[in-house]
């Protein structure tokens, strides 16, 4: 059967709307579908679980106990409790909500063979819709004609600020933006089908673990008193039982003190004396949406720090030009601002513009008149500029582009080889290159004037940041979008480490594998063919051969899975990495995954609505200065400072704040088994009753008030 996008672009007609109505009673409209919690379940939730349950307890026996004034101030304390963790909870909830009012509204439909606007709530897989310059991708889709290329901006999919070229036959995917071009599309997924819509499903589905680490310890703090007075009481009783003591007032004393032994007020304690270190860290410029994320950030020992935006400034900058023919660096970023229009805003020219501003060349640029522009395509790989010089009138044509291409077109007297031998070398650093060449008149061929090498430079405090980390005992580990050659750059730069992993190493997609099944068969063929080449030879050939098959393994999608992977080895590779390449949301999301699997406490930082599931998923999410709403939605710190210090100095706070959560939890130990003890003691020995009941709950309780100035205690923690 003969798909959509084999026919050509005159015999479409677009689906009929029959066939738009079947569409979407199988796929359901395009719109992210969200299954919402009650608020009644979530506000009765608060008061299920284990500390609930042991305060509940606590209330029910002061009930039976008649004793209605601990009643009261029991319940007081859960409903304060359960109040305060709603609040917290209802703040976080916005991330799904922040998502779906990010999809495009509008689209442009081939219906019954007319061009329609439809909301693009109606699409359907297999509708033909149009894109142009400005337009927010409504859907996936497969570019099938009607232009030659797109500009697209994959910023909301995969973080990186650059555009991407698109031509026909590739995918676009939805909520991408045009920024320059047209082109006719199929839709081939819509709603949570998409690559969008999995992201949004990924924050849905990203729950942290029922109970923090430190909440677990309490828990089993609360287990150990209970079971500790559990033993007491009974032998208290099996003692005044023998000793014919009256059974009521045995039954009384023995609730009263199980009441006393149940750390009523700990969770109350736990949570002033993590609102104090939620206040510290709002002085700091660091707000904590989720107070829990305080005790993980305290036992953080990864960090996953998303590259564009965090370790580096997001902003292209020029490296040293390579300048061949001009006197210097300064002639050949003038002749490359010629080639560009500053209107276009487009990320690659502006730090040109910015160099020949800062170098007083501006205004030079007013002394020629533009008369002819060719911008940038997928197939030329160039700009080309037609000028005049107002004084004189003689013409100049000015073209840059891919250097590759802008070299082949000069023949002036230059060393084409040592041309891309620097040429790789900027390739190898992660640099993305320029090539300069300008044409005066009378001149038949370009004369190639040198190479503009642009490159995201790391912001000034992220190599002491991610040092402090280190001695902290952080490992931060990188994850970016981009290529291993720029990763790999920026991970050398800033110390972070070497080990940077192909995402799809990960995902059971390496070529490693295929590399060295490639090298034996070129070994075997070369010797079969070539007997007498020498050994130096038929090794050169076999490089040769191996190096070209990389280059084309890289260029292609690999089927996911074709490489297997036990879990424990991709754990192993996970936690050995300095970094990750090549990551889309998915992967952010499956490699906190696993670090968290292996038993390490998890960070993750972001901006971007790609890093919402991860940072959801993450122990401690924190979404960096200038992050997009749906990413602040997500995390449990939002950063109002730039840069990763702030997070390092957070750290430190978060860890005094813990050791106070420990002092007052060892307190409560000691209090309860001396309280506890004391009483057992006086019974089973003494034959006395030291106090009431009633001076037990006050003892209990009026113990845990001068204890909450533990909250402010002036505390010393170990560097790491």
């Amino acid at each position: 059967m003969m798909q959509k996008d084999d026919l050509k672009l005159d015999e479409m007609q677009g689906l009929s709307s029959q066939q738009a109505a079947e569409g979407l009673k199988e796929h359901g409209y395009n719109e992210i579908n969200e299954k919402e919690e009650s608020e009644w379940h979530r506000m009765f939730r608060r008061f299920w679980g284990p500390i609930p349950w042991m305060i509940e307890t606590a209330a029910l026996l002061s009930a039976f106990a008649q004793r209605w004034e601990d009643f009261a101030i029991i319940l007081v304390l859960l409903l304060v409790n359960s109040g305060v963790d709603y609040y917290q909870e209802s703040k976080a909830l916005s991330a799904i909500r922040v998502l779906k009012q990010k999809l495009a509204h509008m689209a442009l439909v081939l219906r019954d063979g007319k061009w329609v606007q439809l909301a693009s709530r109606e699409l359907v897989p297999q509708d033909i819709i149009k894109l142009k310059s400005g337009d927010i991708v409504p859907a996936d889709a497969r570019l099938v004609g009607g232009g030659d290329f797109l500009s697209v901006d994959q910023s909301a999919l995969t973080g990186e600020s650059l555009p991407v070229q698109r031509e026909a036959k590739e995918d676009v995917y939805a909520n991408a933006i045009i920024k320059q071009g047209e082109m006719m599309a199929i839709v081939t997924a819509t709603g949570g089908a998409t690559y969008f819509g999995k992201t949004v499903e990924l924050v849905a589905r990203a729950q942290k673990e029922e109970r923090s680490h430190f909440q677990k310890m309490v828990m089993n703090v609360g287990n150990f008193l209970i079971a500790i007075t559990v033993v007491m009481i009974t032998v208290i009783i099996a003692v005044g039982l023998y000793r014919h003591e009256p059974t009521l007032d045995l039954l009384v004393f023995a609730l009263v003190l199980m009441i006393s032994a149940i750390p009523v007020a700990m969770p109350a304690v736990l949570t002033v004396t993590m609102a104090v270190g939620a206040s510290v860290l709002a002085k700091k410029e660091a707000i904590v949406s989720h107070l829990a994320a305080i005790e993980e950030l305290a036992g953080m020992d990864v960090l996953c720090s998303d590259k564009t935006g965090t370790l580096t400034q997001n902003k292209m900058k020029i490296s040293e030009p390579y300048v061949v023919g001009l006197e210097n660096a300064d002639a050949l970023l003038f002749y490359a601002s010629l080639a560009c229009k500053e209107e276009n805003s487009d990320p690659i020219e502006e730090p040109i513009f910015t160099y020949v501003k800062a170098h007083g060349l501006y205004e030079k640029l007013s002394g020629y008149t533009l008369k002819k522009f060719l911008p940038f395509d997928p197939v030329g790989k160039r700009t080309e500029a037609l000028l005049s010089l107002k004084a004189d009138g003689s013409e100049l044509t000015v073209t840059k582009g891919a250097p590759q291409v802008v070299i082949e077109l000069c023949n002036n007297d230059f060393d084409k080889s040592e041309a891309y031998a620097q040429v790789e070398a900027f390739a190898h650093k992660g640099f993305r290159t320029l090539g300069v060449a300008y044409r005066e008149s009378g001149d038949e061929a370009y004369r190639f004037a040198g190479l503009v090498p642009l490159f995201d430079p790391p912001r000034e405090d992220s190599e002491e940041a991610v040092a402090d980390a280190r001695a902290k005992g952080v490992n931060v580990k990188m994850v970016t979008g981009d290529n291993i050659a720029v990763a790999a750059y920026i991970a050398g730069v800033l110390k972070i480490g070497e080990k940077i992993e192909d995402v799809r190493e990960l995902k059971g997609e390496s070529i490693e594998e295929y590399l060295i099944l490639s090298k034996v068969l070129a070994e075997v063929m070369t010797k079969k063919m070539w007997p007498k080449a020498s050994e130096e030879e038929t090794s050169e050939l076999v490089s040769g051969i191996v190096s070209e098959v990389k280059k084309q393994l890289i260029a292609v999608e690999l089927p996911k899975g074709s490489v297997k992977k036990h879990e424990s080895e991709i754990i192993a590779m996970i936690e050995k990495a300095d970094g990750f390449a090549q990551v889309y949301p998915e992967d952010k999301y499956f490699i906190v995954d696993e670090l968290q699997k292996a038993g390490h406490i998890v960070g993750m930082t972001g901006d971007g609505v790609n890093d919402a599931p991860a940072l959801k998923k993450a122990d401690c999410g924190i979404a960096v200065s200038g992050a997009t709403d749906a990413a602040r939605a997500a995390a449990d710190i939002v950063l109002m400072t730039p840069g990763l210090h702030i997070i390092i100095e957070a750290v430190s706070i978060a860890r005094i704040t813990f050791e106070r959560m420990k002092s007052y939890a060892i307190y409560r130990i000691a209090e309860t088994i001396r309280v506890i003890i004391f009483m057992t003691l006086a019974i089973v020995v003494f034959k006395f009753y030291p106090i009431t009941a009633l001076m037990i709950i006050f003892l209990a309780l009026l113990n845990d008030i001068p204890i909450l100035t533990i909250a402010y205690d002036n505390t010393k923690v170990r560097e790491n």
